[in-house]
This record gives C-alpha cells, structure tokens and sequence, in this order.
C-alpha cells in the first residue's frame, strides 16, 4: 500500500518550503497538482535554487509525473489516484500555493483514502490561514476559518448572518478568504451585517507587496475605491 502525502508549499516566498517537502516531492514518483506547469516551474525552482542542500545525484532520478488534480475532474481523479496507492505508488498533493484542501481540492481524496485504509501523511508548512491570524493582533486563542463568502448577493448575506451568530456565540475570531475583484462587495455586505467594525486585511503574504492592516471597513471601502485591490485577501475580524 502507497502512502498519500499531503504537501504543503509556499504561499510566495520559495524559501518557506519545508527540507520534508522537497525530500517527499523528489522522491515521489506521482505528484497530484491543481496546475501541472505551476507545480513543474515549483520543481524547476527548488531545482535550482536548493541544489546545494542535497547529495549530487539527487536531483537526478526520475523526474515525478504530475497529475492534474483541481475542481472540475476531482471526482474522475479519485478512482485513479486511489488505484496507484493500493497498487504501492506513493502519491503527494499539492496545491497552486499552501496547504492542500484548505479551500483547494483534496479533502474528498483524503476521505476516499481513510475509507480505504490508505496511509495519509501531512508534511505541513506555509498556510495564509495561520500566517495571517498570528500577523493580525487579533485574539488567536479561538477561530473560525469561513474559506470565501459565496458569490451571490443573497447567499453572501445569509452565510454573513449565520457567521455573525457563530462569532457572539463562541467569541472568535474570524478568518476569511476573498479574490480581489469581490473584495469591495464582501466588505460592503460585512458592513451592512457587522456595522462599521475594525477588520485586519491581509495580503500578498510573504510576498514582496505583503501587507496586514487594521481599519474600519468604511475606511477599507474609500480605500479601494481609489485604488484597485490587487492579490490575494485574507479579511479577518472580532466582534468582542
């Protein structure tokens, strides 16, 4: 039976690759990956820039097959991926950028593996989740992480309604995700549902633009309106 290895990689900065992951990605003869040529320009990168660090002939076994694994064929993927594990071919997940199936494809393949008594290994590293928590000066001692507000207005209103129940209740921090080009409508909704809170944006992290600010959200919003948010979010809050 193969083992099926949960690979985090770096959310910007390459040298937050763990010396496991790169072990676990050069050695494995399938990788499972969001991006096929994200993930080969990945391995090209730590090629280069970790050569070094290895025995000589380390770079030079056989290069791993890389398997499309992202939303659309999820589901068609499962059977084949499980196939290679109970077959001895040890196979590693990875995303576009940080922790597999944290609001990426991977938990169904996980399931599809306990199911099957199918060895799973996590060899952890980046995660914006918590990069951005511990940046925030927030309350880090209970959080709730929501992934993306939906895409419609309605839906977005009553997921934010459901999450500002969850918040009194339990007293937590709240962790979400957002694209730049919703950016400005999830704050409008979490103004209309929140009020004029403080809220931490996060973004481009560990990237050369990194930034961690704390406003309220109307001064978010005037913000944005004159310049375009660009990269990727992470909107954090606490209603205590």
């Amino acid at each position: 039976m193969g083992t099926l290895f949960i690979v985090a990689t770096p959310i910007g900065n390459l040298e937050d690759i763990t010396i496991r992951a790169i072990q676990t990605l050069f050695s494995v003869p399938v990788i499972a990956c969001e991006d096929t040529r994200r993930t080969g320009m990945l391995l090209k990168l730590l090629e280069e820039k970790f050569s070094s660090m290895f025995p000589s002939d380390f770079y030079k076994r056989e290069k791993p097959r890389l398997l499309s694994y992202y939303d659309d064929i999820e589901e068609m993927r499962i059977p084949e991926i499980l196939n290679l594990l109970i077959n001895d071919t040890n196979v590693a997940l990875v995303s576009d950028a940080g922790t597999p199936a944290v609001s990426d494809p991977g938990f169904k393949l996980i399931r599809a593996c306990r199911e099957q008594a199918v060895r799973v290994e996590s060899i952890p590293g980046s995660s914006s989740v918590i990069s951005a928590l511990v940046s925030s000066g927030l309350p880090t001692d209970k959080f709730f992480f929501f992934g993306y507000p939906p895409k419609k207005p309605g839906n977005r209103e009553r997921f934010l309604q459901n999450a500002k129940e969850s918040l009194e209740i339990s007293k937590a921090t709240a962790i979400f995700f957002e694209s730049p080009h919703r950016l400005t409508k999830t704050l409008e909704a979490m103004l209309a549902e929140f009020g004029d809170i403080d809220v931490v944006i996060a973004k481009e992290l560990t990237k050369v633009h990194e930034g961690v600010r704390k406003e309220k959200i109307s001064v978010f919003l005037e913000h944005y309106k004159k310049h375009e948010p660009k990269g990727e979010f992470v909107v954090l809050l606490n209603l205590n």
